[in-house]
């Protein structure tokens, strides 16, 4: 990519920064968003008290408000509001990246639509410092954020990503991390290489590369690694191997859609062969 142009800070007013702050470690904050976070009029915060040791080490005495995903459409106009009086605003999240798994979403697509320029500041992202770190093929990857918190619903979205090739990331927090480890062992099986990367950047970081079953019993056997932030990684699923489930999974499908509706046979299918259930009903009724 150029570095031909320079989007520092000595740009025009009203413009609204997006600035990735650090995980863990604040020493991770970059000099140029320790610099603009001075420079802005104000700044948009997840949780304006969590943020408070962070600017005040960084210097800013700008004016905060709190943007989350309770309050961020009304939060959105009065910042737009306070770019169209020529002043500038920045965003920034708990830790780690604005947007990703966090609120900003419709602050940054309203200041757009309103005709001001929106720039990021990068550093810092819980999922792409584990991904760089575990091991696993990096050249192409989804993010899936979390899970759902219930297990019906977390299972459901497991199973339609278990054919899936590529490295799967995932975020999920310390009361349910025992629980999504078995589901994810439950659905991809525990052969299936992965990684755990939790507290990344902070004192008690821990990076464990095993396969499913193995990293499952380990949590679930110490407390102290049940404790924390967590990124799990899983491999996807071999190419061949994918390709043959899909394959019995139409199969299972078409005969069973020969006395039931499709989304109830698709279900079926899925349970029966492991293939991705919305696929398979995708496929069905495809003309």
């Amino acid at each position: 990519m150029s570095a031909e142009r320079d989007n520092g800070v000595k740009g025009g007013r009203g413009r609204l920064w997006v600035i990735a702050t650090p995980i863990g470690n604040l020493e991770d904050l970059s000099p140029r968003a320790r610099d603009t976070l001075r420079r802005v009029d104000l700044i948009a915060a997840e949780d304006t008290r969590h943020s408070a040791p962070l600017l005040a080490q960084a210097g800013s005495r700008a004016r905060t408000l709190a943007l989350h995903e309770h309050n961020e459409r009304e939060q959105a106009a009065r910042i737009v509001e306070h770019l169209r009086g020529g002043g500038d605003a920045a965003l920034i999240s708990d830790a780690g990246t604005p947007l990703i798994s966090d609120p900003g979403f419709r602050l940054v697509r309203a200041a757009r639509e309103a005709g001001f320029e929106v720039s990021p500041i990068p550093g810092p992202c819980a999922a792409i410092a584990a991904l760089s770190a575990a091991g696993l093929p990096s050249d192409r990857f989804v993010f899936e954020g979390f899970l759902p918190a219930k297990a019906a619903a977390r299972r459901e979205r497991l199973q339609a990503l278990v054919a899936e090739t590529r490295t799967l990331i995932f975020y999920e927090s310390s009361h349910r991390i025992v629980d999504s480890l078995a589901d994810a062992v439950g659905v991809f099986g525990g052969a299936r290489d992965a990684v755990l990367a939790r507290e990344l950047t902070k004192l008690f970081e821990t990076v464990i590369a095993a396969p499913l079953a193995d990293i499952a019993t380990r949590v679930g056997a110490d407390a102290n690694q049940q404790r924390g932030e967590f990124v799990l990684l899983v491999a996807g699923a071999a190419g061949e191997a994918a390709d043959a489930e899909l394959a019995e999974g139409r199969r299972v499908f078409a005969l069973l859609r020969e006395e039931l509706p499709p989304a109830r046979a698709a279900k079926l299918a899925a349970a029966i062969t492991g293939a991705p259930r919305k696929l398979l009903y995708e496929d069905g009724i495809a003309p």
